[in-house]
């Protein structure tokens, strides 16, 4: 796989050092801003990245690249995939996929005419120890409770109650809580259990966008509480409950760095069977095989798991009355 990577912020800083792993991953070339230009230089010299872009059309014109990872702000991810796909490029776009249920069912819809590739990066849906959740979840019984929080004080909170609203708070980029950490506690959850058949999110919204909030998903026979925050902490854990046993994840579900399995019956159990320390290594690891091997299949299963999860999202937004500027166009 012949990589190009448009951006160069923190998710593309923490994911660059994974490749070392990934020698059948080419990083091509990455794009950047013309202000960026000695921040991308200082990476392709660091990571042996093969050229530089600042201008996105040549980026997409050029022919070493077959594969687009999208690293930007929410609110650009639909743009700039959509672009990509134009041009003939298949495409791993970061979690969020996109702002709404409609742009990304534009997206797939267009990848399929365009018999292209298209998949969502988000970490928890690859990683072992998560794999190993699903195999497990069968044996807890009927399932009664579920529940995972991610409140992670935001170090931009206090920027944004003094005024100055920075991305991750800003509704016009689609950033608050819902999207940058519960989305984590939603993939979770869909992974395991699929659709729900019910919404709800009690938003706790300042200045038009949710800065916490507790997403209630029904599942008929148990329920699903998602917690985000970004404007307090909390110890982050997740747990499965069913009436034979437990699933305890130990901290945020975006990395499952370990779990304890509970059972009424029998001994507790730790479990931790990574293949790598870096929390990106599996999903970009399947990428590449998805990709190289052409598994439409597969990546059809994967965009099914995302249009349930966006979805999810829509959803959630209209009950807590959340808008984004993406939304009204």
């Amino acid at each position: 796989m012949k990589l190009g990577i448009v951006g160069s912020g923190m998710i593309v800083h923490d994911l660059l050092p994974v490749f070392v792993e990934l020698p059948e991953i080419t990083l091509a070339a990455i794009y950047g801003r013309e202000k960026s230009l000695a921040k991308l230089e200082d990476l392709q010299h660091q990571y042996n990245i093969q050229k530089v872009h600042t201008d996105f059309s040549a980026f997409l014109n050029d022919d070493t690249i077959d594969t687009v990872y999208v690293a930007l702000p929410n609110h650009l991810h639909f743009e700039y995939t959509k672009r990509a796909l134009e041009h003939g490029k298949h495409v791993i776009c970061e979690k969020p996929f996109t702002s709404n249920a409609k742009e990304l069912q534009i997206l797939v819809d267009l990848a399929k005419e365009k018999d292209l590739f298209l998949l969502e990066a988000i970490t928890n849906q690859y990683i072992k120890n998560f794999l190993e959740i699903k195999k497990r979840v069968g044996r807890l019984g009927k399932i009664k409770i579920v529940e995972a929080n991610y409140s992670q004080y935001s170090s931009r909170y206090d920027a944004f109650k003094a005024g100055n609203i920075l991305p991750a708070f800003n509704r016009e980029m689609s950033g608050g809580a819902l999207m940058d950490l519960n989305i984590y506690n939603i993939h979770f959850v869909v992974g395991l259990f699929g659709a729900p058949k019910d919404v709800f999110y009690y938003a706790n919204i300042e200045k038009g966008i949710d800065t916490s909030g507790i997403l209630a998903m029904d599942y008929g026979d148990f329920k699903a509480v998602c917690i985000g925050s970004k404007d307090s902490k909390a110890p982050i854990s997740a747990n499965v409950q069913g009436d034979a046993g437990t699933i305890h994840v130990n901290g945020t579900v975006s990395v499952c760095d370990s779990f304890e399995f509970l059972p009424n019956n029998g001994e507790d159990e730790h479990v931790d069977v990574k293949d790598s320390e870096h929390r990106m290594y599996d999903e970009f690891a399947a990428f590449a095989r998805i990709i190289t091997e052409q598994d439409k299949e597969e990546m059809l299963r994967r965009l099914d798991h995302s249009l349930v999860v966006m979805d999810v999202v829509t959803k959630a937004k209209a009950t807590a009355g959340l808008v984004f500027l993406a939304d009204e166009k």
